[in-house]
């Protein structure tokens, strides 16, 4: 039963990861890769992170950058299905830029809530966005925390 819980837990691990990578992959001409940091409950902050990705996308060109948004901690609210923002996620996502949600950050926001909160569709729950971050970094993304 081990080995079969070990083998199941690899796969999905290997699915993850191709999952990750495909989404990396979306724009092969992108001539700049930045991801944003979004970890601050500051509402101002999250607008914030929005204006940039989108002056980023104005300034090169929806296919000549690639965007993606890292929420953890309490920025975490902004991937939140009943945000604010929804409305402007939804128009940066039809330009490209892609939104990570921290599942840690998820995983706590539940047990203190007592209740899962409903992530934006826009969004997708990685296992975690500081790692997310540093894996980015890795692949020669730029690191900007508005």
């Amino acid at each position: 039963m081990k080995k079969i819980l070990s083998m199941f837990l690899l796969l999905m691990v290997i699915s993850t990861s191709y999952q990750l990578a495909a989404a990396e992959n979306d724009k092969p001409f992108a001539e700049k890769r930045v991801v944003l940091q979004i970890s601050d409950d500051d509402p101002g902050k999250q607008t914030l992170v929005l204006n940039v990705a989108n002056n980023l996308i104005k300034a090169y060109g929806p296919d000549k950058v690639d965007v993606e948004i890292v929420a953890f901690g309490p920025g975490l609210r902004l991937m939140f299905d009943d945000n604010h923002n929804k409305g402007r996620i939804s128009g940066l996502t039809d330009n490209g830029v892609r939104f990570a949600a921290c599942g840690n950050t998820l995983k706590k926001m539940t047990a203190l809530l007592g209740y899962e909160p409903k992530i934006n569709g826009k969004a997708r729950v990685v296992p975690g966005g500081a790692v997310r971050i540093i894996d980015l970094v890795s692949d020669g993304y730029v690191l900007i925390k508005p």
